[in-house]
Formats: structure tokens, C-alpha cells, sequence
């Protein structure tokens, strides 16, 4: 699949009905209760405060393919993605190619985890934990959920899907990460076992098909292994997860070109493992790592020069306000806006 057609897909595909970031979990049952009868939509259970939290099944391939979004409530690019990746199906299912990724490939897809964040809009649950370092205490509705679909369904591969800050970029170049992805570790030894073989290879594959596009806006994520994160959790189990992060492209804090290039990914993520397409793993580790080099705002002539949008709700829509970087969010050597004074705005 050349890109520019992939990309050109998107257009055509978007889910016009969301932009921006603000995902209430309504917006969620109304998509997926109207997706044709091709679609197999069930609740699967419910959130802390009682919220559905749904999953999409279709396909009737022997490859099984797992992928969830918003396990992060306020991460929701990658929602975004996985809705216009619905509608892509929809419009292109009796194409050649979709017809056999549709016989080659069975795919369980819950759209969005962890609903009570998301209309939070806070990266925990509604008990103020972090699904993703909950795999081992297995103490929230929504973990103990995702492990079962995890048995029920013995995927394939995983897609674990989420989104990352603005303070990510590359210390020797200036870029900023766009994407970044990771083949988690299976063991303390962080060995290529034959499941992180197979993560690393959808990586190298959706790293060599957007390159050209974002040459040095891709990166990796540290591959410390811990198993209170699902994603190793998994690999260790034995089935090859892949970790997407949506990140910032330039002047696009609605993260809409991004959503682009995640949708993109997932495109030859799957084209990947129907077709079983393996690279070394030589050709993963020369993808870089990043770090946590950026800042939101570089501002002229005052005492903090540096700061960092702190994103929260407010009348329905994301309100950003700069605050101190502080050092856990890393250094601010490179900053995405250079500013005389750093000031709020919203973002539905």
C-alpha cells in the first residue's frame, strides 16, 4: 500500500462526527450501535461508575487481532483511528484487498476502555488508577475485563493503543516525536523472544512505510521490562504486542494529522501480520529511541520560561493551561512555541 493512497483512504474514511480530543463515551455507543450487521457489538462489561464499555468483533480470518484504545481516558487519538479504521471497512469491503484482510484475519476491538477517564478527562479510572500498571493486582472492573477478552478471544497479536505528551522529541536532532511505537519486553533480560520477534517486525514494517513522511518524527519507547503494564504483561505471555503512541505534530494540539498517520499504522500494522511480512530485529533497533526533551512554551523576558499545557475539562471542551515544566516532565530544550507570554486557550 503506497501511502499517499492510504492517506487519500483517510480523507474519505474520517469519522466526520469527532474531532478534536473531547470523546464522550455516549458518542461511543451511538457509533458502535449503528455499525452495520457485519459488526458484532457487545458490552462486554462495565466501568466503575457504571458506563458500558463496548467491543466491535468482525472478520472471520484464522489471524486474530486484539487492539484497545483509551485505556488512558485522556488519550483519545487513537480512538479516533480505530473508528475511522470501521469505517474504512465499511466502505471498502468488497475491495480485493479489504475482502482478504476481512477472510484472513478475525479482529476484537474495544474502542474505548476506560470511559469514566475519558469523560474526565484523566489518564486513570474512576478509583484514580492507571489501567496500565494494573495487570498483575487485576483490581479495577476494567483490567479484570481486558484480561478476559484476552483469554476468551487468545489473539494473535495486540494492539495496544495510545497516546503520548508533547514532551517527547529527539535530543539530537530537535524533533519532535509524531509516532512512536514499542515491541515491549517479554523478561527482565529483555531477550527477542519469538513474540517480541514478531511485535518488533510490525514496527520495522509501519516505520519503513511512513519514514519518508515523518523522517526523524519516529521513534521507540524505553524497553524496561514491567509487567504491571499490560503490554508486557502480554508479551510475556506469549503474544506479540505492539505499543502505539499517537504524538504531537507541529501546531496540531487537535492532534488531527496525527490521527492520520495513526490510522496509516494500523493499516500496515495488519498488513504486516496477515501477511506474515518478518525484517530482523537489527532493522528495529536502528529506529530511535526518544526522550523527554521538549516544551510546550519557550516565553520571552519572564521568570518561567518554560512551561507545559495542563489539559482539563471545562464546559465540553479541553481546556490547556501552561504551567511550569517542571523536572519529571523532562528538560525543554526545544519548545513547540516560542511566545512573548504564555497564555490558555480550548479545544472541543
Amino acid at each position: 500500500m503506497i501511502l499517499s493512497k492510504v492517506l487519500e483512504e483517510f480523507v474519505s474514511c474520517r469519522e466526520k462526527a469527532i474531532s478534536g480530543r473531547y470523546i464522550l463515551p455516549e458518542f461511543i455507543t451511538n457509533f458502535v450501535e449503528n455499525l452495520p450487521e457485519e459488526f458484532t457489538v457487545s458490552i462486554e462489561g462495565k466501568s466503575v461508575e457504571k458506563r458500558p464499555i463496548y467491543s466491535v468483533k468482525f472478520g472471520s480470518g484464522k489471524t486474530k487481532i486484539l487492539m484497545w484504545s483509551q485505556m488512558h481516558g485522556n488519550e483519545s487519538t487513537t480512538t479516533k483511528s480505530v473508528l475511522d479504521f470501521c469505517n474504512f471497512l465499511q466502505k471498502n469491503e468488497h475491495q480485493n484487498d479489504v475482502k482478504n484482510v476481512l477472510d484472513n484475519c478475525t479482529f476484537f476491538m474495544i474502542p474505548m476502555l476506560n470511559p469514566d477517564g475519558s469523560k474526565m478527562w484523566t489518564r486513570n479510572n474512576a478509583n484514580d488508577v492507571d489501567l496500565n500498571r494494573d495487570s498483575q493486582d487485576l483490581s479495577q472492573p476494567e483490567s479484570k475485563l481486558l484480561l478476559q477478552v484476552f483469554n476468551d478471544f487468545k489473539p494473535d497479536f495486540c494492539f495496544n493503543l495510545h497516546g503520548q505528551r508533547t514532551i517527547y522529541g529527539f535530543e539530537n536532532t530537535g524533533k519532535p516525536s509524531i509516532l512512536s511505537f514499542l515491541a515491549p519486553s517479554a523478561n527482565e533480560e529483555r531477550n527477542f523472544t519469538f513474540s517480541r520477534k514478531q511485535s518488533a517486525s510490525v514496527i520495522t514494517h509501519i516505520f519503513k512505510n511512513l519514514q519518508d513522511d515523518l523522517s526523524g518524527n519516529i521513534g521507540l519507547y524505553n524497553d524496561a521490562f514491567n509487567n504491571n503494564c499490560v503490554g508486557d504483561a502480554f508479551q510475556e505471555a506469549g503474544v506479540a504486542t505492539v505499543l502505539f503512541e499517537a504524538g504531537h505534530y507541529p501546531n496540531d494540539y487537535a492532534r488531527e494529522k496525527t490521527r492520520a498517520y495513526i490510522f496509516a499504522s494500523l493499516l500496515y500494522a495488519i498488513e504486516a501480520c496477515q501477511k506474515d511480512i518478518s525484517y530482523p530485529v537489527e532493522d528495529y533497533k536502528m529506529i530511535p529511541e526518544h526522550s523527554k526533551c521538549y516544551c510546550d512554551l519557550h516565553s520571552k523576558g519572564v521568570a518561567i520560561e518554560k512551561s507545559q499545557y495542563k489539559e482539563t475539562v471545562e464546559d465540553g471542551a479541553i481546556l490547556f493551561t501552561p504551567e511550569p515544566l517542571g523536572e519529571v516532565l523532562g528538560t525543554g530544550v526545544f519548545c513547540h512555541q516560542e511566545v512573548d507570554s504564555a497564555s490558555s486557550f480550548k479545544l472541543v
